[in-house]
Parts: C-alpha cells; sequence; structure tokens
C-alpha cells in the first residue's frame, strides 16, 4: 500500500502538471490509483492506466477543433474529482473488494468497468471530429456535436477500439497469472463453471467480453444521456448546453431529463453496467 501510495502520488502530480488533471482530481486519483494497485495488484492499475493516460492524450489531441463542438459541456478537459470518481468509482471498489473477498467474477467486472470509461471518453473525444452530424440515440434526429446522446458511426468505432485495447490487456494479463483467476482456478475449480476451469478459457471471455461491455455501456451512456440526464437552454443565446448557467452569464432553463442527473452520474451508471457486463459474460 506505501508502494502503491507513492506511485499514486507521482503518476496524480505529473497528471496535474500536465493539466490532465484539477487540484481535487489529482487528490481523488491518488485514492484510486492506491485503492487499485494496492488492493488489486499490478494487472489492475495497469489498466486503469491504459485508460487514463490514451483518454488524457485524446483530449489533448486536436483540442482546438474540438473546442467549438465541446464548449456546452458542463465541463472542460482537466478532470476534477467528482469526474475521476464517476470513471473510477466502480473499478476501485471492485478492486478493494478482490482484496477482501477474492472472486473468479471480480477482475472480469473490473475490465468491464474500466473498458466502459475508455469506451465513454474515445467515443466524446473521437466523435468530436466526426464530419457527419451525430444522431440521436433515441430518435435519430440530428443533433450539434457534442450533445449528449448524439452518437456517430466514427465515435461509435472508437468506443469499441477503446474496448478491445482493455481486452486484450485484460486477457493477456489472465494468461500470464497477474490476476486472482489462476489461483482461484486451481484452488476452487469445482466451484467454477465448465468454462472458466482452464485459464485459456478464462481469458478467451474475457477477450471477448471485455469489449461488449464496453460497446455496451457506451451505448446505454448515450441512452440516458438523450432520455434522463438533464439538458438546458439558454434563454438569451437560444443554445443547447449542459450548463446550468451559460457562458454568457444567463441562467439556463431545463428541458430535458432531471436536474440531478449529470453527465458524472451517467458515466457512473454506465462504467457500473460495463462491470455488470463484463462479470456475467465473463
Amino acid at each position: 500500500m506505501i508502494l502503491a501510495l507513492t506511485l499514486s502520488l507521482a503518476i496524480s502530480a505529473g497528471a496535474y502538471r500536465a493539466r490532465a488533471l484539477s487540484a481535487d482530481g489529482a487528490l481523488a486519483a491518488v485514492v484510486v490509483g492506491t485503492v487499485v494497485l494496492g488492493m488489486g495488484g499490478v494487472a489492475w492499475a495497469v489498466l486503469l492506466l491504459a485508460f487514463f493516460v490514451p483518454s488524457s492524450a485524446l483530449t489533448r489531441w486536436r483540442a482546438a477543433a474540438k473546442a467549438v463542438a465541446g464548449e456546452e459541456v458542463a465541463k472542460g478537459g482537466r478532470r476534477d474529482a467528482v469526474q475521476v470518481l464517476a470513471n473510477g468509482g466502480v473499478a476501485t471498489a471492485l478492486a478493494a473488494l478482490a482484496a477482501l473477498r477474492p472472486d473468479l467474477a471480480l477482475f472480469p467486472a473490473f475490465a468491464g468497468a474500466i473498458a466502459a470509461a475508455t469506451a465513454d471518453t474515445w467515443a466524446t473525444e473521437v466523435g468530436l471530429l466526426s464530419r457527419g452530424a451525430p444522431r440521436l440515440i433515441t430518435t435519430g434526429r440530428a443533433v450539434p456535436p457534442g450533445t449528449s446522446g448524439g452518437v456517430t458511426p466514427l465515435g461509435t468505432a472508437a468506443a469499441l477500439a477503446g474496448g478491445v485495447l482493455i481486452g486484450v490487456l485484460a486477457a493477456l494479463f489472465v494468461l500470464a497469472g497477474w490476476t486472482t483467476v489462476p489461483q482461484i482456478v486451481g484452488d476452487v475449480a469445482a466451484a467454477a463453471p465448465p468454462a472458466q476451469r482452464t485459464v485459456p478459457g478464462a481469458a478467451m471471455r474475457v477477450l471477448l467480453a471485455t469489449p461488449a461491455a464496453a460497446l455496451l455501456a457506451a451505448l446505454f451512456d448515450s441512452l440516458l444521456g438523450a432520455t434522463v440526464q438533464a439538458a438546458y437552454r439558454c434563454p438569451r443565446c437560444d443554445t443547447p448546453t449542459e450548463r446550468r448557467v451559460h457562458r454568457c452569464g444567463t441562467r439556463t432553463t431545463l428541458t430535458r431529463g432531471f436536474a440531478w442527473i449529470s453527465n458524472d452520474a451517467v458515466n457512473l451508471a454506465a462504467t457500473a453496467a460495463g462491470a455488470a457486463v463484463g462479470r456475467w459474460a465473463a
């Protein structure tokens, strides 16, 4: 745990200096990293980094081109504590649970949660560069880029790519014996489903389940974004936005969803869905 805390402090400090995290976001990342590495292990921590590092790079990639399309979202590129916990809270809880009550299904569930967070971030950052207008997932109506619930083929492909990355890494760790799967399979094989009684079988299921969890969670995220997530409109500028107070300083009017369901709440629900899919499928 001391080593995990030291490494988490160093990585979070670097992310803060690189403007990938706000001050409170860096503190939250220290907690997440310490629990995941200290209680889950190396494989769990590498999956977490495989989400955070490329996602932060994608946020900065062609930022100027995405600035106009994403200017109406509630938060900017620097992740704060709420964003960190919304994306990593479920995974952190699973890592802690794995240390307290080791279970064959917890690592696939963790991989599913991380894949869901990766898919959502990649879909947003890459989808904002799509040449075609996003389509609302519920009605197919064209919406402005950056609208919650809007999907594009490019963004969907990016979500799947993120899930594949996490799935490949997770499967390799299972094969290498860097997770609790090999030990559990060896010790209590009789209690595991037949498909999970061999390490290669478990690895293959993780390889297939993780991208599926990512894609389904991304679509679930979009569905929630198009239905229950709070959406506002500025009465002065007549502009749709996620902000309660528009950039012009005018208080906005709720036009859809519930005021207490923000994008962060939707992200938390999506990562929980990804974990559920990962656990069930693997």
